[in-house]
């Protein structure tokens, strides 16, 4: 019998932590290579007590976000993708917040017009919701159009980060 030698890589292990929002449970992703995922969850969930470093800033950048005192994030990121997929994802993270812009206006900015499709689709795919903002685009007519989160939470963060209201006169 012979025998073949294997060689085994050791992966890095991906950390999960959960924390509770006010639109439903967050799911967070990652490792010491940068946060790989955060998204909503339609279950509740028990938050975690004790996290990692890198998900731990995580945590606290996003619950800062929820209370209002936090409008920008400064955390290590590592989305997997394809490399369009990444493109369109730093365009998204170009947008500041209480901001939005078109689908069309993404595919302008990558160059090509003619990829408003692919760039949908690519925002549709982001990973990292919330830190990469995907919510803050929008139809050209202004429509709250296509959230894979679902579109009650679309509005609900917009409406968040852009708390002035007109205020009815009467």
């Amino acid at each position: 019998m012979r025998l073949i030698p294997l060689n085994i890589v050791v992966g890095k292990i991906m950390e999960t932590a959960y924390i509770k929002t006010p639109i439903g449970g967050l799911e967070i992703k990652g490792d010491e290579n940068g946060l790989a995922s955060v998204h909503f969850l339609e279950t509740e969930v028990e938050e975690t007590s004790r996290n990692s470093e890198y998900l731990q800033a995580t945590i606290n950048q996003l619950l800062e976000y929820f209370e209002g005192t936090r409008t920008e994030f400064q955390l290590k990121l590592n989305p997997q993708g394809t490399d369009f997929q990444k493109r369109v994802w730093k365009k998204l993270e170009e947008i500041p917040c209480a901001k939005t812009v078109s689908y069309q206006e993404i595919a302008n900015r990558l160059g090509d017009p003619k990829v408003i499709r692919a760039a949908a689709s690519a925002n549709g795919k982001n990973p990292i919701s919330i830190i990469i903002p995907c919510h803050r685009v929008i139809g050209s007519d202004g429509s709250l159009t296509g959230y894979a989160s679902g579109l009650h939470r679309k509005k609900w963060l917009l409406d968040h980060e852009c708390p002035v209201k007109q205020q009815s006169l009467f």
